[in-house]
């Protein structure tokens, strides 16, 4: 086994991302794991090719059931989607030791085709959204 490679995963776990993620062009293949097994609330994204790299994502879709991204064709077709159903979307956390100061980036999603595993990190075009949303702004709403 590499020595970089020190967790197990099977390859058609990973996902892809043929233009890496912003700022981290040159990491392409990643595997996700639930920090809940039932639940695709909150991820880590952990680089295969680079072990001390890895992301919390987390479903936009739990944090507002309003959010509403609209994906350009380009983005959808550059993972093979031809139908918005068969997407994903996840949205970078950046945790804070004060959990109050962390944030979501909801101007950059994370998209995921869930078919063929390919990735891309988009920006979205709606002035909504923006790059740090307080996690504290959700929460109010979740109860």
């Amino acid at each position: 086994m590499e020595k970089e490679n020190q967790f197990v995963y099977k390859e058609e776990e990973c996902i892809h991302f043929q233009e890496g993620m912003f700022g981290f062009e040159q990491y392409k293949k990643y595997v996700p794991f639930p920090v809940n097994e039932d639940s695709d609330a909150m991820l880590y994204l952990q680089c295969v090719e680079n072990m001390d790299l890895a992301f919390v994502l987390m479903n936009p879709f739990y944090l507002d059931s309003n959010y509403m991204p609209k994906l350009s064709t380009y983005d959808m077709q550059s993972i093979g989607a031809e139908k918005e159903d068969i997407i994903s979307y996840y949205v970078i956390c950046v945790m804070k030791e004060d959990t109050s100061e962390s944030t979501v980036n909801l101007k950059c999603p994370i998209i995921v085709n869930s078919v063929t595993r390919e990735a891309k990190q988009v920006i979205l075009e709606e002035g909504e959204y923006q790059f740090r949303h307080p996690l504290s702004e959700f929460s109010r709403k979740e109860g």
